[in-house]
């Protein structure tokens, strides 16, 4: 499908992007030193702006990767950079900014690293490591609120940064959280009420699961917590219907080695498969647990979505991994070349929430897959489709960043694929309904091509993207591969 852009950007037409001469080609993207820049029209490369799409694209992820010749440790130090692109009236204005954490002041300022990170050790002597910070890294995702956008990190709270310019606003703690809170990457929308639903995990002698609901403002509205059995990491989570369900991977931290700064978050983490996942449902009214039970033993990073079914039992699919071998690949990335393999299928899973039994657990998609979404009126209730970032089926495929987005239909197993032949990876889907057409929607993913070593930002038709897509716009900067975002509906 693809392109054959100019390094200039010049508009050309819609053909297939030209095959890569190497394995990596998105190393380039990492290497890249993203440079910030204010409001700038967007160019259109090829076909037109739907004139339905009004509203704000957000992304974020890790795009200051190395300072004074040093590389981050994992894909997660990275300071966070928000990419910003307003469309009205049919026409696209884009943004790029850091995050002005006050760890990214102090690191600019020095012109070097010195706060623990996710895979980062302070320099110095043991000492000097133990009494320094942990670094804000606010890298992760992004939620857009009426007033502000917050740029997610779920080590910590917030950063609140302004809808239209990015600045910097400050951490934000939703009008009640303490400044110890955590705060997930992952809050769940309902597209009924309003409410956000996230949680946050605090390690002590025993971790605590920290329960929140906003209401559409951001504002805390009510909190519970939940005792966990182990010292084991959280990154997403599911609204169904009436629950919020966790599948508590057997990942376990050794939480006095990294308070000692003896090793990283990272490298205390240790794969317990003898464990096996247990999965905690929780009543999203009260806040309080409904069931918990253990079944085999995965990891995941990400689900798509969960409802409940006519029988009270409720589906959820999830991009599911053997084990944990998927973090030692993310620490490989940014330093350009990846060794390890973490193949990670789309899987479904059915449960009885109120007995806590696990009814099916089946393998729906053999592809590697990440960041499955849905579509935000879809959120918690039955829907058909998934679109998610899906590996080429070429060799060493498993050893790249995704090449491919796709629309799943859970009903068919028919698979929907926008192919970019090589040189092309996409960022995560993000589906964008039309202000004019309710029912029609939008599928915006942000696009580098190794072979001119640019970014564009190509839209689909959401139900037909093994077509071309119906708009490329040229960006004026590489963006790095991140990894989640948003959509905006413009007000009314």
């Amino acid at each position: 499908m693809a392109i054959e852009t100019e390094v200039g950007l010049q508009e050309v037409a819609m053909v297939r992007l030209a095959p890569r001469s190497q394995v990596n080609g998105w190393a380039r993207a990492i290497a890249h030193q993203a440079r910030e820049f204010g409001p700038t029209p967007l160019k259109v490369l090829a076909g037109r702006l739907p004139p339905g799409l009004r509203g704000s694209l957000y992304r974020n992820g890790p795009a200051f990767l190395q300072r004074a010749g040093q590389r981050v440790a994992h894909w997660f130090d990275g300071d966070g950079g928000i990419l910003a692109i307003h469309f009205a009236e049919q026409q696209a204005q884009a943004l790029y900014r850091y995050v002005k954490t006050q760890g990214w002041q102090a690191e600019e300022a020095a012109g070097h690293y010195f706060f623990a990170g996710y895979g980062m050790l302070p320099p110095g002597h043991w000492l000097q490591r133990f009494h320094a910070q942990l670094k804000n890294a606010a890298n992760t995702s992004v939620l857009a609120l009426p007033d502000r956008l917050l740029a997610l990190w779920e080590g910590g709270l917030p950063h609140a940064l302004s809808l239209d310019s990015l600045d910097t606003l400050g951490l934000d703690n939703l009008g009640n959280l303490e400044p110890v809170a955590t705060y997930s990457a992952h809050p769940k929308c309902d597209p009924q009420t309003g409410d956000i639903f996230n949680f946050g995990v605090r390690f002590g002698r025993r971790a605590t699961l920290h329960l929140y609901r906003c209401d559409r403002t951001g504002t805390l509205q009510q909190r519970s917590q939940i005792s966990l059995s182990g010292l084991a990491p959280l990154h997403d989570f599911v609204l169904a219907g009436r629950y919020l369900i966790f599948c508590i991977p057997p990942v376990r931290l050794n939480a006095l080695a990294v308070l000692a700064r003896l090793t990283s978050y990272c490298d205390a983490l240790e794969w317990q498969p003898q464990q096996g996942t247990e999965i905690l449902v929780v009543d999203r009214d009260s806040l309080q647990v409904v069931s918990r039970f253990y079944t085999d033993p995965w990891y995941q990073w990400h689900f798509s979505n969960g409802y409940e079914l006519p029988d009270g039992s409720v589906t959820l699919a999830l991009a599911r991994y053997q084990d944990f071998q998927t973090n030692e690949f993310l620490r490989e990335v940014p330093q350009g070349e990846i060794h390890t393999i973490a193949p990670s299928p789309l899987w479904q899973l059915r449960l009885d929430p109120q007995q806590g039994k696990l009814l099916e657990n089946t393998e729906v998609l053999p592809r590697s897959c990440e960041f499955p979404v849905v579509p935000p009126a879809e959120v918690g209730r039955p829907c058909r489709y998934s679109y998610l970032s899906l590996r080429r089926q070429t060799p060493n495929a498993e050893r790249e960043l995704f090449g491919a987005i796709a629309r799943f239909d859970h009903h068919t197993g028919q698979l929907d694929e926008a192919d970019w032949g090589g040189s092309g990876y996409p960022s995560e889907p993000i589906y964008a309904p039309d202000a004019d057409q309710p029912h029609q929607g939008w599928v915006l993913t942000v696009v580098y091509n190794s072979t001119t070593h640019t970014s564009e930002l190509w839209i689909f038709v959401a139900d037909h993207l093994a077509g071309e897509p119906v708009c490329r716009l040229a960006l004026p900067e590489v963006i790095p591969p991140g990894f989640h975002g948003t959509w905006q509906a413009a007000q009314r």
